[in-house]
């Protein structure tokens, strides 16, 4: 459970339903996540229509199926002031990269599965298609994150409209799941965080929470006190896992700080002659167990980055690659072979462009990445900061290089200065800045 992109469901397929509805006294708003048989899907979405168009003018409904992308994009991506989502991120949903048994995502979620199995004899419940449209208390205030935190702001989470997100962490769903009675549960889906643009963030990936919750007959038998055995149990569970995925390697514990655990760690292995962050977790405030009816018992949480691991365990340089569908990345795959090594088959050289303007105080580095990837795509490899000066009238200039270089062919000079003239164009219009 956490908020950093390197760290922290039920049947087959999952009906997303959310609806508006205006109101004399301003707009309530229902959101609503069950499940249906994938066939279910498309008539109960008509019926829930018809039934709707009886009580509103203006119902907004949505489904997503899975194997695909079945979400009205008016859902998704609107005229708002408030809504922030890109069309680009709209393609992303749906697509369940970590559902298919064949991709790296998939093959690594799976030996997961395996170590829980194996070690808990199928305690641990798996959701891994919950709908990524949540509220805004789901992402946010069910798990304890500060109203000032960073991490609401329209710079770093995708806003649909002002109670509406695309979630940021799987604890997204934490609390509905307690009080329907979950103990043991484990959460995968994808995320969404708007980011910077290099070779290991994407504004979409996958992560997955983990959490145990502890009856009050276990922390009596164990004489210890709820905190320190919860703690104990956490870290013998995750080494476990650790030693699953990479072997025999060397590992750490590091103190660290979350608002929704407390204490809280991250787990470092050595692995290739450097430490690696693997995951964060800690015992679970206790106020989160007691707002959804938990409020004696004890519970431990742990999230991971599914494409951080992965790119280690198979030797993937660039997270952009998860997302291709050339057939020489996705054969090289193979179910429930875990760490095959990636063989690089692209090696185009990059082409470099600057980009140099005077910024405003209103200017942020994400939204400039998001201007060059609704124009550029996966194109581009790298957004850097390479110069900044304040001259003596107090204004700020920038200087950005942009890497433009695609994973699986050769991109022509003609190509990247049309792109690149649109990137200018957009990015004084857009972000406000005077282009030197």
């Amino acid at each position: 459970m956490l908020i950093h992109s390197s760290s922290w469901y039920l049947g087959q397929s999952a009906l997303c339903i959310s609806t508006i509805f205006l109101q004399k006294n301003g707009i309530r708003r229902f959101s609503i996540s069950t499940q249906f048989p994938s066939s279910a899907v498309s008539s109960s979405s008509m019926l829930l229509k018809k039934q709707l168009n009886q009580k509103s003018r203006h119902p907004i409904v949505s489904a997503l199926e899975i194997g695909g992308v079945k979400i009205d994009k008016d859902d998704v991506v609107r005229d708002d002031p408030t809504n922030n989502v890109p069309d680009t991120i709209f393609t992303k949903l749906g697509l369940q990269l970590h559902r298919r048994d064949q991709h790296p995502l998939g093959i690594l979620k799976n030996a997961i599965y395996d170590y829980f199995d194996m070690n808990y004899s199928t305690k641990f419940v798996k959701f891994d298609d919950l709908c990524p449209i949540v509220s805004v208390k789901q992402n946010f205030d069910d798990v304890l994150v500060p109203a000032d935190h960073v991490s609401r702001s329209y710079n770093d989470t995708y806003y649909i409209d002002a109670q509406t997100v695309l979630r940021c962490h799987t604890s997204a769903h934490q609390a509905e799941l307690f009080r329907k009675g979950h103990t043991h549960f484990l959460v995968i889906g994808d995320v969404y965080r708007r980011d910077s643009i290099d070779s290991t963030h994407y504004p979409v990936f996958h992560q997955m929470e983990g959490v145990r919750v502890f009856s009050t007959d276990e922390l009596e038998k164990s004489g210890m006190d709820g905190t320190s055995y919860a703690a104990i149990d956490l870290k013998k569970c995750l080494e476990g896992l650790a030693r699953h995925l990479f072997g025999a390697v060397e590992m750490r514990w590091v103190d660290t700080y979350f608002p929704f655990t407390n204490p809280s760690f991250e787990l470092e292995i050595y692995f290739k002659e450097q430490w690696l962050e693997v995951l964060g977790c800690g015992v679970t405030e206790q106020e989160i167990l007691k707002r959804n009816g938990r409020e004696n018992n004890v519970a431990w949480a742990f999230g991971l980055g599914l494409e951080r691991l992965a790119m280690v365990l198979f030797d993937i340089p660039d997270i952009r690659l998860f997302w291709s569908t050339d057939e020489r990345f996705t054969c090289q795959f193979s179910e429930g072979k875990l760490g095959v090594k990636f063989k690089p088959f692209s090696k185009f050289p990059p082409c470099y462009k600057d980009m140099s303007f005077w910024i405003s105080d209103a200017f942020t580095e994400n939204n400039l990445c998001e201007v060059v990837r609704g124009i550029t795509g996966d194109l581009v490899e790298e957004v850097k900061l390479i110069d900044n000066f304040t001259n003596k009238k107090g204004m700020t200039s920038h200087c950005y290089r942009i890497a433009y270089r695609s994973m699986e062919r050769s991109l022509t000079d003609d190509e990247i200065n049309q792109l690149q003239w649109k990137v200018r164009e957009e990015v004084e219009s857009k972000l406000k800045v005077v282009l030197r």
